[in-house]
């Protein structure tokens, strides 16, 4: 995710208002969020701080074609859990179950997801499209399928082909 926009997502700010807080212009701001400009550390410093956040530098490998295609659908499904997380998380504890039946090496991933799905919604979707490792392990056995349609998976397909595209 890009991350002048995390910070607002977290934060809850529109554009104007990081800017303001920040010290900068809000076509600064979408100027950064669009990738036509790049911040340098200290700006997103700088950002996060007015935005009552802290930025925290991780190093990671880089994100394969699936890893960046996982976290798509997983942004599309952290949609419906906003929408409707009694239902969801009630799918994906069924799902957990029937996983648990069928893939017993898969047990200490799967005991992760349900913790996770015992968290407030805000904090299962960060899991859900942390970039970062752990996450990315989690992702290979996620129990939120069945949650999009065809129709809502073939259009997050189409949306990273194009995502893709501009690599």
């Amino acid at each position: 995710m890009n991350t002048v926009r995390e910070i607002r997502d977290r934060s809850g700010m529109t554009q104007a208002e990081l800017a303001t807080a920040a010290g900068t212009s809000q076509p600064t701001v979408a100027a950064y969020e669009s990738a036509s400009k790049s911040p340098t550390m200290r700006t997103v410093e700088r950002l996060a701080g007015a935005a009552g956040l802290e930025a925290v530098v991780d190093v990671v490998r880089p994100m394969t074609r699936e890893d960046r295609r996982s976290i798509l659908m997983h942004r599309a499904i952290a949609v419906h859990l906003h929408d409707a997380p009694k239902s969801v998380v009630a799918a994906a504890r069924r799902n957990l179950a029937t996983m648990s039946r069928a893939q017993p090496g898969a047990r200490p991933l799967l005991d992760q997801w349900r913790q996770i799905l015992r968290r407030p919604v805000d904090e299962i979707t960060d899991v859900m499209t942390d970039p970062r490792g752990f996450a990315r392990e989690l992702r290979q056995v996620t129990p939120f399928a069945g949650v999009l349609s065809a129709s809502e998976r073939a259009d997050v397909y189409r949306r990273f082909r194009v995502e893709e595209s501009r690599r």
